[in-house]
């Protein structure tokens, strides 16, 4: 363990943190200093399995050689150049992800930094389709409530939820939000005003939800109907993440065998596996050239390190076989989570799984303050996890797609003991009944 004194302690770094950095994060609860596979390390030396991954952005885990042999050979080779030129690496991403989304001749790629940077220039797109009509008409922007698009302005404006918006109103205009997943608020809504409609396939920030069976087609028809666009928001369920490249291949989510192709597509988070790097996908040739010279840019996107990574990422995905690890494991896992008395539902999309709990009958606890998942995560972290929660009672789990069966298990079996350690940090009701057997709640099951 590390002695408080020598400065590098949790509670030492910490307290360097809240005088250095702004608090737009609110107070972190540990100093993470190193990773290995599915584990990181805290300053104080207590190890911890990591079912976040970076909020599904380490997808290979922490250290994993492949990443680590690329972006060091890459950095000693050629690290930055600017966009005045181009590098191999950066053709070669562009190439292996227009392949893998299978995007008919004349597609291309803008490299950015981030998913909220990626969902700028899909906005950007957005807007110049928009222009494209000559009657000035097609202004509007459709996305859906509970999206979660980024925290830049024009992403933020594309994100439903009002706390994220108010403080920096007024925003870019022209979006407006439909209740998710209703295919009547979709044909009420789009006709010939309407410029694009941007969904994600998995809205991961409101605790993994999917869409009916059929729901994601209909957009394609209405939009295709209506000449609008139809942008696919990926940055969270694409690279592999729910078992498919991308969300749009899934059957699990889409409903139907064949992908629902969108005209565009943005990524990030695991495409770099924990290096930065965003990606606007257009496709076909009259969605390309919507963005033309000096329209839109950026210095560090796209950069040789970057693309290196995204590149590494893709290969081991393949060399490994995550893609079937990810849908084998992740059903395995929904399966165990299932079967806990404490768990009311399970949303679950390969390795991207929301779970609601549920307070078990005769607990005689009163929900912690801020809701039992959050408590949850509490006591997660006490017991050498990294959990995440995006509700008063949703978990979402992003663990690294290397993760084992056996840390899977392991979670599964300690949930129980979690769950008490959680409801303990509430106050006794003294009016709830004795203890019993809790009978096993309601549960929904999406595959």
């Amino acid at each position: 363990m590390t002695s408080p004194s020598t400065g590098r302690s949790n509670d030492a770094l910490l307290h360097r943190y809240t005088s250095a950095l702004t608090g737009v994060f609110g107070a972190p609860s540990r100093v993470l200093v190193r990773g290995e596979g599915v584990h990181v390390w805290d300053a104080d030396g207590r190890r911890y399995t990591d079912f976040l991954g970076g909020i599904a952005v380490n997808s290979l885990g922490h250290a994993h050689p492949a990443l680590l042999s690329a972006v060091t050979g890459q950095l000693g080779t050629l690290g930055h150049i600017s966009n005045l030129f181009t590098s191999e690496p950066q053709i070669g991403l562009a190439e292996r992800l227009l392949g893998l989304a299978d995007a008919p001749e004349g597609s291309t790629v803008f490299f950015a930094n981030s998913g909220s940077e990626a969902n700028e220039a899909a906005f950007k797109l957005a807007r110049r389709h928009g222009h494209e009509d000559s009657s000035g008409r097609r202004t509007r922007v459709l996305a859906l409530e509970n999206s979660f698009h980024g925290r830049t302005l024009g992403a933020l404006a594309m994100t439903w939820k009002p706390a994220y918006r108010e403080p920096f109103e007024p925003l870019p205009g022209g979006v407006e939000f439909l209740p998710a997943g209703d295919v009547a608020a979709l044909e009420a809504a789009i006709d010939e005003t309407v410029a694009a409609v941007v969904i994600e396939p998995v809205q991961g920030e409101s605790g993994v939800h999917g869409w009916p069976a059929g729901y994601l087609q209909a957009a394609r028809d209405l939009t295709r109907r209506h000449g609008a666009l139809l942008i696919f928001d990926e940055v969270q369920s694409g690279t592999g993440r729910t078992g498919t490249w991308f969300a749009h291949q899934n059957p699990a989510v889409t409903g139907q065998q064949d992908p629902v192709v969108p005209d565009a597509m943005t990524l990030a988070k695991g495409l770099g596996g924990g290096i930065p790097i965003g990606a606007l996908l257009s496709f076909g040739p009259r969605t390309s050239r919507l963005l033309t010279a000096g329209q839109h840019g950026t210095t560090f996107g796209g950069n040789p390190v970057a693309t290196a990574a995204g590149l590494a990422v893709l290969d081991t995905i393949v060399a490994e076989g995550l893609l079937e690890h990810v849908r084998d494991l992740g059903a395995h896992l929904a399966d165990g989570l299932r079967a806990l008395d404490a768990v009311g539902a399970v949303r679950q999309y390969g390795l991207l799984i929301g779970v609601d709990l549920a307070v078990p009958a005769g607990a005689g606890h009163l929900v912690p303050d801020g809701g039992l998942a959050p408590a949850l995560v509490r006591a997660g972290l006490e017991a050498g996890y990294l959990l995440n929660a995006t509700g008063p009672s949703t978990l979402r789990l992003a663990p690294p797609l290397v993760l084992g069966r056996q840390e899977a298990d392991q979670l599964v079996a300690d949930l129980p003991s979690l769950l008490r350690a959680a409801l303990a940090q509430g106050a006794p009701d003294p009016a709830a009944p004795a203890p019993t057997h809790p009978t096993h709640p309601t549960q929904e099951t999406i595959a």
